[in-house]
């Protein structure tokens, strides 16, 4: 820079100092951050300008870092120097750029022989940092002209600082903003008054498996259908949040959907924003909990109902079987003098039909007994396959008369179990009577399906039939003591309980679906040997 010309001889007065380009530097310092996007290396440039104008050192920009409370040394004309990395205490007013930071004006600090001019660099309502230039090489300007200088290169540097730094700021605020707003798991689109999408999150460009850049300007019923659009769209006039629930295959999953209206700053509504939380495993949680309310429900009417069942049958079975014992001697006993044979035969087929009565009472009252848990256990190791086969093999011509075929399918090296066989063959037996009897009541053929596997260390068995299948009011209740759909006579309503009760017993589960309107379907999950 070519120093100002000196004043006319003679005129007394001082020679004005000369005025290195600021406008020029200031440029030098927009380049600088345009091309680098750094502080740093922009400032430095500027600092090694100033320094060949003014004459000095060193010059170098400190700035204040407020959570540290301390100066970091951001920028010097003396690279050396400026790779230090250095760091004061804001406290230390020992230290030229500490004790910059509290000036309002610059000040000449050090002796004349190497002064230090110390300029603080302030915005518009904090403190910046310091710029401090250290000794001087030239006689062309004196240090009163050189603390000038630095103080109007410190108001260009403060005013360029605190621009970048709000700039920046604003950089790092957006960038949070998108990154809080991609971090949710909630599925959000953002669209304009005609309902088309002008923004979403991660969570929804995952979902849809599409890049954001081929979803943007999309209407929001290419991307979430016809019906919650038109739901969105709904929603204009009313400018309040509204929430509903829903199934949506799309999107795939259950979903809470609130769609709330996106206002302006001047309080109007420019557009609506759709947030849509998956529900789907809460809801999946929510059915699992329910059922194990119904099955704990079951559980203790069962026990309640077992020990009053358990009291009846004993009281009843002692009377009963020595009405059983006096009907056979009867039945054997010869007719007495005067009898006529057609007398005697017609007092034996009353003795046989009451015996047959009498004896069915007593298989209700063993059954009770099993129900309620009175039969001793005897648990070992067995296949199941086996305990299916005694099964098959008690009702192969009762199946047969019925006009049933029956398929045994079964995985190869189905695990073993623990437990009772006479009580597992009970329970599955009372099952397949079930179905026997479903598909006898259609007066028509059909077929019964075994099928045994193994999965995650159990053993599953599915008895499946082609009978009429279960209606849904009840479907809630077969396995509730009792409970029949026979005619009076026909049944006690006690074998699939009894077969829930032994299931359950042996830790196993039962439970029964209807195959889609062509029968129904009931599944025994058991404990593999290893986890009992």
């Amino acid at each position: 820079m070519t120093p100002a010309p000196p004043p006319p001889p003679g005129t007394g007065q001082p020679e004005p100092p000369p005025q290195p380009a600021f406008r020029e530097l200031s440029r030098t310092f927009w380049r600088g951050i345009s091309s680098t996007h750094s502080l740093g290396p922009s400032i430095e440039v500027v600092l090694r300008e100033f320094n060949t104008h003014v004459g000095t050192r060193r010059a170098s920009v400190w700035l204040h870092d407020r959570r540290a409370r301390e100066l970091w040394l951001v920028a010097s004309s003396d690279p050396a120097y400026g790779a230090a990395a250095q760091r004061v205490a804001a406290s230390d007013t020992e230290q030229p750029a500490a004790r910059g930071l509290r000036l309002e004006e610059p000040q000449i600090l050090g002796e004349p022989s190497e002064p230090v001019f110390i300029t603080p660099l302030r915005g518009w309502r904090r403190a910046l940092g310091t710029l401090v230039v250290e000794g001087a090489v030239s006689d062309e300007l004196n240090d009163a002209q050189r603390l000038d200088l630095s103080g109007d290169l410190g108001r260009q540097l403060s005013a360029g600082i605190e621009n970048v730094q709000l700039l920046e700021d604003i950089r790092n605020q957006r960038r949070l903003l998108e990154d809080t707003f991609n971090s949710l798991l909630d599925l959000v689109v953002v669209t304009d008054s005609a309902h088309r999408v002008v923004q979403m999150n991660d969570a929804f460009a995952m979902r849809l498996g599409r890049p954001r850049a081929d979803l943007l300007e999309r209407h929001l019923a290419e991307l979430v259908g016809e019906d919650l659009a038109d739901w969105a769209a709904s929603s204009d006039a009313e400018l309040t949040e509204r929430v509903r629930s829903l199934e949506h295959a799309g999107l795939g999953g259950s979903f809470v959907v609130t769609i709330t209206p996106l206002i302006n700053e001047d309080g109007e509504p420019v557009g609506t924003v759709l947030v849509a939380r998956d529900v789907t495993r809460q809801t999946r949680l929510e059915v699992e909990r329910e059922a194990l309310r119904a099955k704990l429900a079951q559980a203790e009417k069962l026990a309640a109902l077992g020990q009053f069942v358990a009291g009846i049958a004993h009281e009843i079975n002692n009377p009963l079987q020595s009405v059983l014992g006096h009907l056979e001697l009867l039945m054997v006993a010869p007719a007495g003098p005067g009898s006529s044979l057609e007398t005697s035969r017609a007092r034996r087929r009353d003795l046989r039909m009451i015996f047959r009565e009498a004896d069915r009472a007593a298989k209700i009252v063993l059954n009770l007994l099993t129900f309620s848990g009175s039969h001793r256990t005897i648990r070992r190791r067995l296949r199941i396959e086996r305990v299916l086969s005694r099964v098959v093999s008690s009702r192969r011509r009762a199946l047969a008369r019925a006009r049933i075929d029956l398929v045994r399918e079964q995985q190869d090296d189905v695990a073993a179990v623990v437990g009772d066989p006479l009580l597992l063959q009970q329970a599955f037996l009372n099952v397949v009577i079930n179905a026997e009897h479903a598909i006898a009541g259609t007066g028509l053929p059909g077929s019964i399906v075994i099928s045994t596997t193994s999965r995650d260390r159990r053993v599953i068995t599915t008895i499946r039939d082609t009978g009429p299948g279960i209606t849904d009011d009840v479907l809630p209740r077969i396995f509730d003591p009792f409970f029949t759909t026979k005619t009076v006579g026909e049944g006690t309503g006690l074998g699939l309980a009894i077969a829930y009760g032994i299931v359950q017993e042996h830790g196993g589960t039962i439970h029964a679906v209807n195959d889609g309107g062509r029968g129904a379907v009931f599944t025994i999950d058991l404990p593999g040997a290893e986890r009992i």
